[in-house]
């Protein structure tokens, strides 16, 4: 059983903030027109205001020549770890309950 994760994942926003803009030194500008978005969109993901779609996901895998599940499974920790841990709604939900198959003895 693989061990619960504590710490909040780091999302992908500050991937390409951090790890590519700064040591690239490309100004969110340049990389917006590079990706051909706006320069709002990018700032929304680098800012974490927003996440990685799959359409970013392709983009950013042929800028940074990754894969672009790279990018969506960095997006989907980051998002599931937020709703498991910064709400608990989802622990009202209770059980439904599904009978087993029917098996055929033939």
């Amino acid at each position: 059983m693989p061990r619960k994760m504590t710490r909040k994942p780091t999302h992908p926003g500050e991937i390409i903030r951090e790890e590519y803009m700064k040591t690239l030194n490309v100004t969110v500008t340049a990389l917006a027109a590079s990706l051909g978005v706006s320069r709002k969109t990018l700032s929304a993901i680098i800012n974490e205001r927003a996440g990685v779609t799959p359409d970013m996901a392709l983009r950013f895998s042929r800028a940074f020549s990754t894969s672009p599940e790279l990018w969506l499974n960095m997006q989907r920790g980051y998002d599931l770890w937020v709703a498991e841990n910064e709400t608990s709604e989802w622990m009202k939900v209770e059980p439904v309950y599904v009978p087993e198959p029917i098996q055929d003895h033939a």
